[in-house]
């Protein structure tokens, strides 16, 4: 998501308006989940996806319309129909897209654009509210997003408690629509970007961070020698620490947010790593290495007084099971597996029918 909004901002700034598709509906096996976003360029080009075939081209011919007129629309899709089964399509399902109309310059849409970027990069949330039964062309639409400490940024007559209150209704569900007072308003949890802790920066680790990155993880690697935690080995925007030891990391921010990777380079380290994790809140922990040292880990963790419930949350031997061997091998079967499990959350809080 984050770089969808860096190119928007680039693009407005630079005097090209765009278009953001982003489906907010989503009924049946639609391609694509509520929540799914595709910018689209002056030109027809795209960034991102809603799903590829006959409804992605549809969205992206009426948003070249939506250049035209400078205005906002719904597009209603249904993939349901006898027309699309003779076009040999098997996805199916309905919903909806709000494609909206960013005008260039530096206007409203980039102030928002500019906030929203701020709050993938931290580790706060926002909401995004957009009316969609205003004017098609934008004019006295409010559209704005509203961050945790209440502050608004873009054009928004809409209470924070307002908004605050339709999102505690839905607290699972990351995009939905309110009816009030005559208007329908399209309400988007803005929501930082998972960050992928690698716990040992060795060989596999080098190969598991620049994939999380292209994927949209952001990605942390930890370790206790500076020969292997340093910027010359890896590339990106990989952050980088050198620890003390491996039990010397009770002070980061771990919460949800963080999928945990452990690819120490001995299993002592391991289970030093593997028993504080279990402590936190990480909404994934998985651990490298084979399912005999797998299991003499966790009987030293439950004589320390981990339950099963606890053990329970780890993947391992970690990745999916595609019979991977080399590092390379290795960082698309961990990567993959990271995949797996956001987008389990992601259908989740989509609120998929």
């Amino acid at each position: 998501m984050i770089e969808i909004y860096q190119e928007c901002c680039t693009l407005l700034q630079a005097g090209q308006p765009v278009v953001l598709a982003t489906v907010f509906e989503a009924k049946g096996s639609a391609p694509r989940v509520a929540g799914a976003r595709m910018l689209v360029r002056k030109d027809g080009s795209i960034r991102g996806t809603i799903g590829g075939g006959r409804l992605e081209h549809d969205a992206v011919q009426l948003a070249i319309t939506l250049f035209e007129k400078a205005e906002s629309a719904i597009y209603s899709f249904d993939l349901t129909g006898s027309d699309v089964a003779g076009m040999d399509m098997i996805c199916g399902g309905k919903g909806e897209v709000w494609l909206h109309y960013y005008s260039a310059g530096a206007g409203q849409e980039l102030a928002v654009c500019r906030a929203i970027q701020a709050v993938l990069a931290s580790r706060q949330k926002a909401w995004l509210v957009t009316e969609i039964s205003g004017p098609v062309d934008g004019n006295g639409r409010q559209f704005a997003l509203l961050d945790e400490s209440d502050a608004v940024h873009g054009s928004l007559q809409l209470s924070p408690a307002l908004v605050r209150e339709w999102s505690g209704k839905k607290a699972s569900a990351t995009i939905f629509t309110e009816e009030f007072d005559g208007g329908r308003f399209l309400v988007e949890q803005i929501r930082p970007m998972r960050t992928v802790v690698l716990f040992g920066a060795g060989h596999v680790s080098q190969q598991v961070a620049p994939l999380c990155e292209k994927v949209g993880f952001r990605v942390m690697v930890l370790d206790d020698r500076v020969e292997y935690a340093n910027p010359g080995r890896f590339t990106g925007e990989t952050e980088i620490r050198v620890l003390d030891s491996f039990d010397d990391w009770a002070g980061l921010p771990i919460d949800a947010g963080c999928y945990i990777v452990i690819l120490t380079r001995g299993h002592i380290h391991d289970k030093t790593v593997l028993g504080l994790a279990l402590r936190t809140s990480a909404g994934y922990i998985g651990m490298i290495g084979s399912r005999r040292k797998r299991d003499k880990i966790y009987q030293a963790l439950r004589e320390e007084g981990f339950t099963q419930q606890d053990i329970n949350r780890v993947y391992s031997p970690i990745g999916l099971d595609i019979g991977a061997e080399t590092p390379e091998e290795l960082a698309v079967s961990i990567v993959g597996e990271l995949i797996q499990v956001r987008a389990a959350e992601q259908k989740i809080r989509g609120g998929v029918k």
